[in-house]
């Protein structure tokens, strides 16, 4: 196989796994949810994202898409399920393609979300929840900064 038929099949290999999440979700796999889906999940490892990073994403790849379709195509993906909105601050989130309950360390310096280890955190107890609530999920952010 030439190095240029198999940078193809990879390519095939990550916009089916792409096409996969997507309709698993019962999402249409538009051409702009296909992009930034094989962006996100094609080679199989977690990502932590922003809206600008992917759209910094699909411009270096060659896929003209804007800043406002990859905001509203994250949506849809929270909405589907396919991927958590992680709120380090009021200004900026970080989408997570990694589902399960986990904490995240958050690098000030470099604007970097990246999985801290669940096994090591505790969560002793949660303050009552108001009545008619019920709780959706706990999200751990440590702030970290360099010495």
């Amino acid at each position: 196989m030439t190095g240029a038929a198999s940078v193809s099949l990879v390519e095939d290999v990550r916009a089916a796994r792409g096409a996969r999440w997507l309709m698993g979700a019962g999402l249409r796999p538009t051409r702009q949810r296909l992009v930034l889906a094989t962006l996100l999940v094609g080679d199989g490892s977690d990502r932590h994202v922003t809206a600008e990073s992917l759209h910094a994403a699909a411009s270096a790849a060659g896929e003209p898409v804007s800043l406002a379709t990859v905001y509203n195509t994250l949506r849809a993906f929270c909405e589907a399920g396919l991927i958590n909105e992680i709120s380090v601050d009021g200004s900026r989130s970080y989408f997570d393609t990694r589902l399960d309950d986990h904490p995240h360390f958050f690098w000030e310096e470099e604007g970097r979300l990246v999985d801290a280890p669940a096994a090591d955190l505790e969560i002793a107890r949660l303050p009552r929840l108001p009545e008619g609530a019920e709780l959706a999920r706990v999200d751990v952010v440590i702030r970290l900064r360099r010495r």
